[in-house]
């Protein structure tokens, strides 16, 4: 009999025993099962240990999650306000680029606009000159037939003679178409003193010999025209030698003047020859430039000549000029004898004044004691307050 609780069991009742088995066998049971989540409680510790771990890790993720998805949003707000503010700036950039644009267009169109009035001047600069260059083209063709002719070429060499002539002389030291004693007209004869007295200056120009010389062509035709030129020189310098220099009337020698240079030049360049003959005849071969040398030369000597002349009258005047400073050193000498008389004069004024002065202050303080007595003088009747001296 087993008692359990207020109930009580019998052993040898099958019930009994069935439910006593059951109840081992429960017991049992519970007990494989304790032991079994006690082995199953040890052997998932690591894994409950991992899980665990696994769990924060997943916690970690998730909180890194979270702040990346923060720091996104954080990025895409600072992209967002990134792009924002490079888009103000790209518009504002591209304003300040078109307003540059629109200067630097509206200066180059005014640049352009001022280049094209420029051109336009200078266009009509352009047109003004051809027409002059036009209308020298027409002098010049009127030149050459001027020098076509031979009247015509002399009168162009008197002309251009003149024009030197009266630049570098004074009027009356020269006279043009001046006539000689021999019946022949000298083109300018300038009036030096003697010596060497007056001197012709006639002007030549070879012309013909010289433009062919200059258009000759192959060593034959520039021997010919060389031997032209030359002669035609040569006659010049004969006829200037046996025209006007005449013994007794001008000097012993003339000028003969080119009113070229380009034939000066070829002449004392390639003929020396004639030249040394010209000096050999007394006849100078001068061009516009050396003519306007030896006319200056020749006004120093007209100068010289006329300051010659007028040495007497400066004599006369010097002399005249000294007698006037020996008078006036005599005067100026006789006003300060009377300056010195004055003051002088004025010096005794004064002493005697002190005096005088001296003397009344006494009489005004009645100091008659320290008076002197006065001292007769023969023919002289001395007073009270006469001044002894």
């Amino acid at each position: 009999m087993i008692q359990i609780g207020d109930a009580s069991y019998r052993l040898d009742d099958p019930l009994t025993l069935a439910a006593l088995g059951f109840a081992v066998l429960v017991l049992l049971l519970l007990w494989q099962a304790a032991r079994g989540a006690r082995r199953a409680a040890r052997l998932s510790e690591p894994v409950l240990q991992h899980v665990s771990h696994l769990s924060a890790r997943v916690q970690n993720l998730s909180d890194g999650q979270e702040r990346l998805a923060g720091g996104l949003h954080h990025v895409s707000e600072a992209q967002t306000t990134s792009q924002t503010a490079m888009l103000e700036m790209m518009e504002r950039r591209l304003a300040e680029v078109q307003d540059r644009m629109g200067e630097t267009l509206h200066g180059s169109a005014r640049r352009t606009a001022h280049s094209l009035g420029q051109l336009r001047e200078r266009l009509q600069s352009i047109d003004k000159a051809q027409a002059n260059i036009t209308k020298l083209s027409s002098d010049v063709l009127s030149l050459q037939d001027i020098l076509s002719n031979k009247q015509t070429r002399g009168a162009f060499g008197e002309i251009q003679l003149r024009e030197i002539v009266t630049k570098a002389l004074p009027p009356d030291g020269f006279t043009l178409q001046a006539t000689l004693t021999n019946g022949r007209r000298a083109d300018c004869l300038i009036h030096l003193p003697n010596p060497p007295g007056p001197i012709v200056v006639d002007a030549k120009f070879p012309l013909e010999g010289y433009e062919a010389l200059m258009q000759a062509e192959g060593k034959e035709m520039r021997a010919r025209a060389a031997q032209a030129f030359r002669m035609s020189v040569r006659k010049h310098i004969r006829d200037i030698s046996a025209r006007y220099i005449l013994e007794g009337e001008t000097a012993d020698g003339a000028l003969m003047f080119l009113p070229s240079e380009a034939v000066y030049a070829e002449l004392h360049g390639n003929f020396p020859d004639v030249v040394r003959e010209g000096f050999d005849a007394r006849v100078w071969i001068v061009s516009p430039t050396t003519c306007m040398a030896t006319l200056n030369t020749m006004r120093a000597v007209l100068k010289d000549a006329r300051m010659k002349e007028q040495a007497g009258a400066i004599r006369k005047e010097l002399a005249a000029l000294y007698g006037d400073v020996e008078r006036l050193t005599s005067r100026v000498a006789n006003l300060d004898r009377h300056f010195g008389q004055a003051a002088r004069d004025i010096e005794d004024i004064k002493i005697s004044a002190d005096k005088a002065g001296k003397r009344a202050r006494r009489l005004d303080q009645f100091d008659f004691e320290d008076l002197e007595t006065p001292v007769a003088t023969p023919g002289r009747v001395l007073r009270l307050g006469d001044p002894a001296e």
